[in-house]
């Protein structure tokens, strides 16, 4: 489509069938990409957009000029192109010619953006994955190498250490390392930020040939096979079915949602009743109910101790217990 753009500019009035032809593809699918080039431009804001209609005949491009001009940026796109490049330029790992390159483009549209730079000055953004980990993770992709690690899973509560052979660094919404685990023998995903500890090994790092998965819809997608987990939460609760991908969320009567979900680990949605309380019960499967109840129990056995708070134990809890 953008070599039609090209080709449109330079041949006014081009018949139809003569551009279908030239791109060979039909008459149809030349006018429904005629149909989307109208909402396309340089910039998000329109004003500039293509302007280009066709009666069937021939093809009329109205405003080949407008988009020919300079492109010249907002404020606010030049506000958020320098933060987002200044942030850039401080990740570890990034390798010194890059970061010049990044530092000498950063200063050119700094020069060109007048009191737009002064205001992305007063702006900063810091990363997560703090302590070397990314840096560590880039290396050891770039150099093919393993990594050990020390990881922390907040669905046990527990330090677990693992070789892993590092496939990619993705960002959705954190920043993760996707890897085949040679603990598991598996293809896993570990968030930077939970890495308690890491090494570069000697070893190569030599992942079985895998399809890499498409994250556009979210970093966890639940596979048909997982087991089904049943969840019923009260209307405060209504925010599990935002951030848990489900199969389904039925309406309940008191305003509530039954949330049908599915996960490779069952035992990790434990945490997640624990933290529900009496917004929310686990249905089934019952092992996981029952095992939730007991983690309940036992937490509340704590405020018993020579430490606890026992004062406050009794009623604001008792509630919460029943709701698992």
């Amino acid at each position: 489509m953008l070599s039609l753009v090209t080709y449109l500019r330079e041949r006014p009035g081009a018949r139809v069938g003569d551009v279908a032809r030239a791109f060979g593809i039909t008459e149809d699918e030349l006018i429904s990409d005629l149909d989307v080039l109208p909402l396309c431009g340089t910039s998000f804001r329109g004003g500039d957009l293509l302007d280009i209609d066709t009666d069937g005949d021939r093809i009329w491009w109205h405003n080949p000029d407008d988009v020919a001009e300079p492109l010249r940026i907002a404020a606010d796109e030049a506000t958020a192109l320098l933060v987002a490049a200044r942030a850039v330029s401080t990740l570890p790992g990034l390798r010194e010619g890059d970061r010049q390159a990044l530092l000498r483009a950063t200063a050119k549209v700094e020069a060109a953006s007048g009191e737009a730079a002064g205001a992305s000055s007063r702006l900063s953004v810091t990363f997560e994955s703090e302590g070397g980990v990314f840096a560590d993770v880039d290396r050891a992709i770039s150099e093919r190498r393993r990594l050990w690690i020390r990881y922390y899973s907040p669905a046990r509560d527990e330090l677990s250490e693992r070789e892993i052979d590092p496939i990619r660094l993705v960002t959705v919404g954190h920043t993760y390392v996707e890897a085949w685990c040679r603990r598991s023998e598996a293809r896993r995903t570990f968030r930077l930020d939970r890495v308690a500890e890491i090494r570069i090994l000697d070893e190569p790092s030599a992942p079985p040939e895998i399809e890499l998965r498409d994250l556009s819809e979210g970093l966890v997608q639940p596979a048909a096979e997982d087991p089904e987990v049943v969840v019923e939460v009260g209307p405060g609760g209504r925010w599990v079915a935002e951030y848990y991908p489900h199969d389904s969320a039925d309406e309940l009567p008191d305003g509530g949602l039954r949330i049908t979900l599915r996960t490779p680990d069952p035992a990790s949605l434990r945490r997640l009743a624990l933290r529900l309380g009496g917004d929310g019960r686990i249905v089934s499967p019952a092992a996981l109910a029952d095992s939730a109840r007991l983690a309940a129990r036992e937490a509340l056995a704590a405020y018993d101790g020579p430490d606890g708070l026992g004062e406050v134990r009794d009623r604001p809890y008792e509630g919460r217990e029943q709701g698992l």
